[in-house]
């Protein structure tokens, strides 16, 4: 009995909240939202390659500070000029569509946003990538 009380209350659970099916694009969108809406706070679940780019963007100057709260990120954006330091975000990659390019094609990029690639060596943003001459997966791009 106890047993089928356990399982009525994970059916419960599951219905309350939602899947997710691509998180790194979730986060990213949720910050593009806070910034959009003018918030400093972002609450996102926490994963390995949501918390690598968090802690990348908080080295590069995007994100004020990093928290983890449990299984929570609380996010800081950074603001300067009583402007936020991330103007847009562009979401490259998808589920259904991954988007590769190698160092040749990287290298080949100009402007003035951002790229976040994920390599064999983890999340770097373009110039770091370039510098160590990988290629991979873009996530996203950021002005």
């Amino acid at each position: 009995m106890a047993k089928e009380n356990v399982k009525e209350q994970n059916k419960q659970k599951k219905r309350g909240s939602s899947m997710i099916n691509y998180p790194i694009g979730d986060f990213l969108i949720r910050v593009k939202n806070a910034v959009l809406s003018q918030n400093r706070l972002v609450n996102v679940d926490k994963s390995k390659l949501i918390l690598n780019v968090a802690k990348l963007l908080e080295k590069k100057g995007y994100f004020e500070e990093v928290n983890e709260d449990g299984g929570k990120l609380v996010i800081k954006l950074a603001i300067r000029r009583k402007e936020p330091v991330i103007l847009d975000i562009k979401l490259v990659s998808s589920p259904g569509l991954r988007i590769y390019k190698s160092v040749r094609d990287l290298e080949a990029l100009k402007g003035p946003s951002t790229l976040i690639i994920s390599t064999p060596k983890g999340v770097m943003i373009l110039k770091d990538a370039i510098r160590a001459r990988l290629g991979g997966e873009v996530i996203a791009e950021i002005w």
